[in-house]
């Protein structure tokens, strides 16, 4: 017993540390071996990290879990269903992330793990615009709800198989089959589980994997029903198909669950041959966990049959194979192959997280000053504004002002004409000047803000002030308007107070020094689509003007002509409108001068 208690302790040193040493000696030697599907993905794993390509890490996460899943380890397949679904999250890819939450979700139902189960069916179920996959979520989420009420599960899975096969996902039909038969074992039906079983195997179709595994599911219900023969019937079968296949993996297993079988039916000279054959397999094709599990039964079977010589001889048969056994078994190199990929894999994710973190510094940084700038243009821009409607309302102020500025005289002369009236006792006159002129400056009030008027409106303040004017001086001329008639006068926009200052020079610098009665003429044209207003007197002219003139006159008549230009040009700039005037002295021997404004058409 001493002996063989050394040969154990010394058995599992060697199935404990040793193993994994001697995987890290052959890895050089894997280097000639084909590289597996797990190694694929785990390098592309590391190129797609190395370039940060967020779409290929996303996928490639995803294909590393599904390759731990189709392994049997749950628990790294749930670990890198997560890191895909938040790199899906960040490039706002929703049926990838649907897709690989429902995955994770049956992850965590595998590991009993139902709370976080439930809560990735229903996010599964809430993210997706599919109703129907939106309903098989709800189904799942609510299926676990019920778990402990086996009939109330049952009708959520058969909502989801009906909901599956229009949808035509054959593979998890035949996983819902698989849920309905567990569920039916649940309520002790074995004959509606096993038609479940074959239902799912009809659908799994393509996928050896998984038919084998429901086989297996089959074999188990009729051996706990005590159908010995039919559960050895159906390991036999998966036996031989795996022998013609050359799957020496499925032979070892389906060794081991007939020697399982054997020994229930108490038949344990036929499990141990069962038993041996697994070993000796297992031995021979490298595979070193499923040779440690067929010793560890068969040395359990002799030593309660208290014959550890025989036991004895497995260990040495394991021991003189080991060296051989460690350095063919694949899944050990791929295991430690992934051990060191695994490491540089991390190394490389916090590498990814540093650069995203800088991107994020460095993205924030910009966008605070693109900010910055645009709020600087836009203070810029109200700034800017601002000056502007403070120069146009200055011009505005500037226009009016200039406007009223020339009221004072004409006020003036008015008020001389009435006192002139008044002492030669002609209160008649008086009386009659006074009610025009105040009608006149009414009106002259009431437009005094605007700085366009209608023609109309303008040609009847230029007849009455031509009319108080010819009252004073009747005898020094006459006056005349006349107007295109393709103008309306109505729809006509002029210039306000721009035409009177020049009639009133027309009159007052010209006509009343004649001898003889003078003509004051305001035409109004239409050429060229511009409006031409035209003012010509025979008066004395501009040079026999100025040589009467006094200091007082000549100083108001060039302020009124700078008044005229100014408010000219503060029109062009408030309005475009390019406004023009000139005066000219008409040439001898002839008399008189001719001012011409002209405005582009301004319809109302």
């Amino acid at each position: 017993m001493r002996l063989l208690t050394i040969y154990f302790f010394f058995l599992f040193t060697l199935l404990l540390f040793p193993i994994g040493a001697m995987a890290q000696d052959s890895l050089s030697k894997s280097k000639a071996m084909p590289m597996s599907k797990m190694s694929r993905v785990t390098n592309d794993l590391k190129k797609s990290l190395d370039s940060n390509n967020e779409a290929q890490i996303a996928q490639n996460y995803e294909r590393l879990a599904n390759e731990f899943l189709n392994k049997g380890d749950n628990a790294k397949a749930e670990e890198y269903f997560k890191k895909a679904i938040t790199s899906y999250t960040k490039l706002k890819l929703i049926d990838d992330k649907t897709r690989v939450t429902r995955s994770l979700a049956k992850v965590q139902e595998s590991q009993k793990d139902y709370e976080s189960a439930i809560k990735n069916y229903e996010v599964a179920g809430a993210a997706t615009a599919d109703k129907s996959l939106e309903k098989i979520n709800t189904n799942d989420a609510n299926r676990l709800r019920s778990v402990a009420s086996p009939v109330a599960q049952a009708g959520y899975v058969d909502s989801n198989i009906e909901l599956l096969k229009k949808e035509n996902k054959k593979e998890e039909v035949s996983a819902a089959y698989v849920q309905k038969a567990e569920n039916s074992l649940q309520q002790k039906n074995k004959e509606v589980a096993i038609e479940s079983y074959n239902q799912a195997l009809a659908y799994a179709k393509g996928k050896p994997a998984a038919i084998i595994k429901i086989n297996n599911e089959i074999a188990k219900v009729y051996a706990s029903d005590n159908q010995f023969d039919k559960a050895i019937g159906i390991n036999e079968r998966l036996l031989a198909e795996a022998k013609t296949k050359q799957d020496f993996n499925t032979q070892i297993k389906q060794l081991q669950s007939l020697s399982t079988l054997y020994f229930q039916k108490e038949d344990p000279n036929k499990a141990i041959t069962a038993l041996k054959e697994a070993f000796a397999l297992a031995l021979q094709k490298g595979n070193s966990a499923e040779a440690k599990k067929s010793l560890i039964s068969l040395t359990q079977y002799y030593n309660g049959k208290g014959n550890s010589k025989e036991s004895l001889a497995l260990y040495d048969q394991f021991l003189q194979n080991f060296d051989q056994l460690v350095q063919s078994d694949t899944t050990l190199i791929d295991a430690k192959t992934f051990q060191v990929s695994e490491e540089r894999i991390r190394q490389l994710e916090k590498e990814k997280s540093l650069k995203d973190e800088l991107i994020t510094k460095k993205n924030t940084f910009n966008y605070f000053l693109l900010g910055s700038i645009a709020l600087l243009l836009l203070l810029f821009l109200w700034i800017v504004k601002a000056l502007f409607s403070i120069k146009t309302k200055n011009k505005e102020i500037a226009l009016q002002s200039l406007r009223r500025e020339m009221n004072p005289h004409f006020i003036f002369n008015s008020l001389n004409s009435v006192n002139q009236f008044i002492s030669e006792n002609k209160e008649r006159e008086a009386n009659k000047y006074l009610t025009s002129y105040s009608n006149l400056m009414r009106n002259t009030m009431e437009n005094s803000n605007k700085d366009f008027i209608t023609l109309d409106n303008e040609l009847e303040q230029l007849k009455k002030y031509l009319e108080l004017e010819h009252l004073r001086f009747q005898d020094k001329f006459d006056f005349k308007i006349s107007v295109d008639p393709e103008l309306d006068p109505e729809r006509t926009m002029v210039p306000n107070m721009i035409i009177q200052p020049h009639l009133e020079n027309a009159i007052w610098h010209g006509l009343r020094y004649l001898d003889d009665k003078g003509l004051l003429q305001l035409q109004v044209q239409l050429t060229n689509g511009k409006v031409v207003i035209r003012i010509e007197d025979n008066g004395i002219g501009l040079t026999k003007s100025r040589e009467l003139k006094t200091t007082n006159q000549k100083a108001h008549q060039s302020r009124g002509m700078s008044n005229t230009k100014e408010r000219i040009g503060l029109l062009n700039e408030l309005y475009r409108q390019y406004i023009s005037f000139q005066i000219s002295e008409k040439a001898l021997p002839e008399t008189g001068t001719i001012v011409e404004i002209i405005f582009p058409l301004i319809d109302k």
